[in-house]
């Protein structure tokens, strides 16, 4: 009998591709944004580079070096995805209006370290198996933790703005606030996993307890858009992750425990939202609408391919002092016009398109329903944050993984067959060299019952 289906298999999956299918993209990331030094931006935009920048461009270089002595330059020889291809588009504008960027040196090194992301993200997607991606999820976890455990054992010199919120050695607690958020995510993904127990690496109570102290550094921190972001990505991945089962739990105890939130912690939930700012403040969200207004109007004036890569870094120290768009979208519109603002839209769109398409198999829906709570997670996050739009920081390299995650995902392949016992007729006549027909497996996923 041959079996056709929506995610052939060619041959039997290799059980891992190998360490560096979890090790470098979190090299990358680390090397980003971990930091043991603090200096000004107006450095940083002015493109001078000391030990630790170059420790940064050094890890980025041996990841792209490591990767082309391990599998060569040569074209793909496999047709390119869509996903993939949006990837590619919008990373290669970025770079490349670096060219025109007022602020080149800067813009150069950032468009390198974006293709080299993409570069690693492509290997990924294409040569590792979903066990290597469960590896680095947990190694991430257990990255965060560490981290924890170091901000509260040897808390580093803070700024004025940040002497009261937590953070570990030299990371903004903005940046800190997206590491806890993802690492809440993925540890709450596994968590609820009553039916796949084989895909948990630790024991349930584990999972419980460093959610504990997470979610208490992530309060802490007092990273506004990262908590919003994680209780969206959270309500996203409990729609999703677990089918219509899932959905349901989620209204009736989403809808209890916000009720006793808001009636036992409604004070502390205020003090969290205000966090001590004035009511001019936050009524200009820590003057971010008038760090946008200036945005827009920096647009107007290149509306087409944008001021280059790295513009918005340093486009309004001299006049707001705050650098960078503080929203991903006005960000990619100042950096990168229209032009790379739809190859931005492209692929964010078609990376949501893919992982509801995957939630739609029962095996593979656990994984996508946490992957886009992440999304869902850098989505709210984004508004206040342009991470997820500038190269080479934990929600840009973190947005490519999601991209090779849903990639390999797809290469494994949906439900797999149901057992059905051969007819008896059909039975007799497969030995007398009767071939029999072709039997696809998505006939049988849609006519097999709805399981969470």
């Amino acid at each position: 009998m041959t079996v056709k289906g929506i995610f052939p298999r060619r041959r039997p999956p290799a059980p891992s591709a190998g360490w560096w299918a979890f090790a470098l993209p979190l090299a990358l990331m680390l090397a980003s944004d971990y930091k043991l030094r603090s200096r000004d931006v107006d450095n940083a935009v002015g493109g001078s580079a000391d030990l630790t920048v170059l420790v940064e461009i050094a890890v980025y270089g041996a990841a792209a070096m490591y990767l082309v002595w391990k599998f060569g330059l040569r074209a793909p020889r496999r047709r390119t995805t869509g996903l993939l291809l949006a990837a590619w588009l919008f990373c290669g504008y970025v770079a490349f209006s670096a060219l025109w960027s007022p602020f080149k040196s800067l813009g150069l090194v950032r468009g390198v370290q974006l293709m080299i992301t993409m570069l690693v993200a492509h290997t990924v997607a294409t040569r590792a198996t979903p066990a290597d991606l469960r590896k680095l999820a947990h190694v991430f976890i257990g990255i965060v933790l560490v981290s924890v455990g170091i901000g509260v054992a040897h808390p580093f010199p803070r700024t004025l703005h940040t002497e009261s919120r937590f953070n570990w050695l030299y990371v903004h607690p903005v940046i800190a606030g997206v590491y806890l958020a993802v690492a809440i995510l993925l540890v709450i993904g596994y968590l609820i996993r009553w039916n796949r127990p084989q895909d948990r690496l630790w024991h349930p109570v584990v999972y419980a307890a460093v959610l504990a102290v997470l979610t208490g550094a992530l309060v802490a921190t007092g990273t506004r858009g990262a908590a919003l972001g994680c209780a969206a990505g959270i309500i996203v991945l409990l729609a999703t992750a677990r089918g219509p089962k899932g959905r349901i739990d989620l209204i009736v105890m989403g809808a209890a425990v916000s009720v006793l939130a808001v009636l036992a912690f409604s004070d502390k939930i205020l003090a969290f939202v205000a966090r001590g700012e004035s009511s001019e403040q936050l009524a200009t969200l820590n003057s971010r609408t008038e760090l946008w207004s200036l945005a827009m109007d920096a647009f107007r004036e290149e509306p087409i391919f944008g001021r280059g890569l790295g513009a918005s870094r340093g486009l309004f120290l001299d006049s707001i002092g705050l650098g960078g768009g503080h929203n991903a979208f006005i960000n990619a519109l100042v950096d990168n016009g229209v032009v790379g603002t739809i190859a931005f839209a492209a692929l964010l769109l078609t990376l949501g398109f893919v992982l509801l398409t995957l939630c739609r198999h029962r095996t593979l829906r656990a994984d996508a329903g946490m992957l886009l709570g992440i999304f869902g997670c850098f989505l709210a996050d984004s508004m206040t944050t342009e991470g997820l739009a500038a190269p080479a920081n934990v929600s840009s390299v973190w947005l490519f993984i999601l991209v090779a995650w849903a990639e390999t995902l797809r290469r494994q392949g949906g439900d797999p067959l149901p057992a059905v016992e051969p007819e008896p007729a059909r039975a007799l006549a497969e030995p007398a060299g009767y071939s029999g027909t072709t039997v696809t497996a998505s006939a049988h996923v849609e006519g097999a019952p709805e399981q969470a």
